[in-house]
């Protein structure tokens, strides 16, 4: 059943490349059909798992290519099979402006069997095989529009990605060689009688490892790709910076923390300490970024570096408490920036207006998004009953339980960092719905001339409100996903 869900996406993407579709709603059924088959199996199998390992291929010595669920991946998988069929739909809309479809939705399809495979790992080398692989085939959706940023934003995210992973290929053998196997087991594989004196060699090594992966991750120094990949189409950036490349850098490195070296062996190093000010900073950087930033997705994309190192933080406190309020952000934090971003490129294919200061009243013009966004802005600043303030909260907990000088300062860092996300959020809000009267209208309005100006059809804005409800029904009813999550750390599942 795992190949399965795997193999569906990739043969779906490639048959509507394939097919002569004789209307353009044909291959929008047909991919949205097998894309809500392909979530409704992931379901499936999540609720019907066993503990088994299925093993596809044997590469080298005990090295294979295998899968298996546990608890990380219920999480991971489950997640990106509940938002994919949402960003499809999205999708249809958006791309009827764009050109070479079929292409663009071949690959966006695949990815999706790609980051299942990543979900599904149930080893080291099969995570960074398809690792590698989601790299691969992400580089054409950035590269969709063959502008010359677009060209030159592709090459810098490949350039950073394969960086990144030979880092990451580093920790791969390591734990080949001082790990009694390469499967993921949570409190690591490590054998300490063949480290011996080698402790400091094997933190180093994981330091390597957990940039390499933190590429993906946006971590600095290693970020500026991200912010440069926004010129792709919203659909493609919003799976970027919410779902399916970032998220998967971070799943990676919860993998790599807890279940490869694990918890106990990098608590109280001098690698845990480099790691957590790095992942502090990166968490101040990416905020202050954003409220510089004038682009609407280049400011959404520098409070995602942001955001991620929430995630990153919660890892590294090392404690299962610490990996709940990581599980937690990476879960809500998807949520609230999908639906994020998905307003703002709704705002650009209803307006072609793409800065801030272009945002001047169009909240009146197009309320339903505005609205949407607003929650999304809130959730984001942390607010008391929607997502964000769960996962914000239980970070902190955590950081208190975990305490030392690192643990509060980085509760200071998330202090700072909703107090700048207010400004750079809630800035575009205040421009939406209460504009200066003297440029309320005149900032450019010949295309679409300002009276042409709605709201987009169902197929934008159903994702959205089902988004929004997602946000709000999590901030007033976490208690089972966090319980959930806090049995995934603990290692009941």
């Amino acid at each position: 059943m795992i190949l399965v869900v795997i193999l569906i996406p990739v043969i779906a993407g490639i048959l509507a490349s394939l097919l002569p579709f004789r209307k353009r709603s044909y291959m929008e059924i047909f991919l949205e059909s097998l894309v809500i088959l392909n979530s409704v199996l992931v379901w499936y199998l999540l609720l019907h798992h066993q503990d088994s390992i299925f093993t596809l291929a044997h590469v080298t010595g005990n090295l294979t290519i295998s899968f298996h669920v546990d608890g990380m991946s219920m999480v991971f998988a489950g997640l990106v099979s509940v938002l994919w069929p949402l960003a499809t739909l999205y999708a249809f809309t958006y791309m009827t402006k764009e050109e070479n479809e079929k292409i663009f939705f071949l690959f966006y399809t695949v990815t999706y069997g790609v980051v299942l495979g990543i979900a599904f790992a149930a080893d080291l080398m099969t995570l960074y095989c398809f690792y590698e692989l989601l790299t691969l085939v992400t580089v054409p959706l950035v590269m969709h529009t063959l502008t010359r940023e677009a060209i030159v934003a592709s090459r810098k995210y490949l350039c950073y990605s394969l960086g990144g992973a030979a880092f990451a290929f580093l920790g791969l053998i390591f734990v080949i060689v001082y790990g009694n196997t390469a499967d993921f087991i949570l409190g690591g594989v490590l054998d300490l009688g063949k480290i011996g004196g080698r402790t400091n060699v094997l933190l180093l090594v994981y330091v390597m490892a957990f940039m390499g992966f933190g590429v993906k991750a946006a971590i600095c120094p290693f970020n500026a790709w991200l912010p440069q990949a926004s010129v792709a189409p919203t659909p493609v950036t919003a799976l970027l910076h919410a779902v399916a490349v970032v998220k998967a850098g971070a799943f990676s490195i919860i993998r790599l923390t807890y279940y490869s070296f694990g918890a106990d062996f990098v608590r109280n190093t001098w690698a845990q300490k480099v790691l957590m000010a790095i992942v502090l900073f990166t968490i101040v950087y990416g905020c202050s970024r954003a409220v510089k930033e004038t682009h609407i997705k280049r400011r959404l994309a520098y409070s995602t570096i942001s955001n991620l190192s929430y995630i990153l933080f919660g890892v590294l406190i090392l404690t299962p408490l610490g990996m709940t309020g990581a599980l937690t952000h990476m879960v809500f934090h998807a949520v609230m920036k999908i639906c994020s971003f998905f307003c703002a490129g709704a705002v650009m294919y209803q307006t072609d207006r793409q800065y801030v200061h272009e945002l001047n009243g169009l909240g009146y013009r197009m309320p339903v998004v505005f609205g949407f966004f607003t929650v999304s802005a809130l959730a984001l600043m942390g607010m008391p009953g929607l997502a964000g303030f769960i996962s914000k909260w239980n970070l902190a907990a955590a950081a208190v339980e975990s305490g030392g000088i690192f643990a509060y300062a980085g509760i200071g860092c998330l202090l700072v960092s909703a107090l700048l996300t207010a400004v750079y959020m809630l800035n575009i809000v205040v421009r939406a719905f209460f504009p200066d009267k003297s440029s309320a209208q005149d900032i450019p309005k010949n295309i679409p001339r300002w009276e042409d100006i709605h709201d987009p059809d169902w197929k934008m804005l159903l994702p959205l409100g089902i988004f929004v409800i997602m946000i709000v029904y999590f901030g007033l009813h976490s208690a089972p996903v966090t319980t959930f999550l806090m049995q995934v750390s603990e290692g009941v599942y």
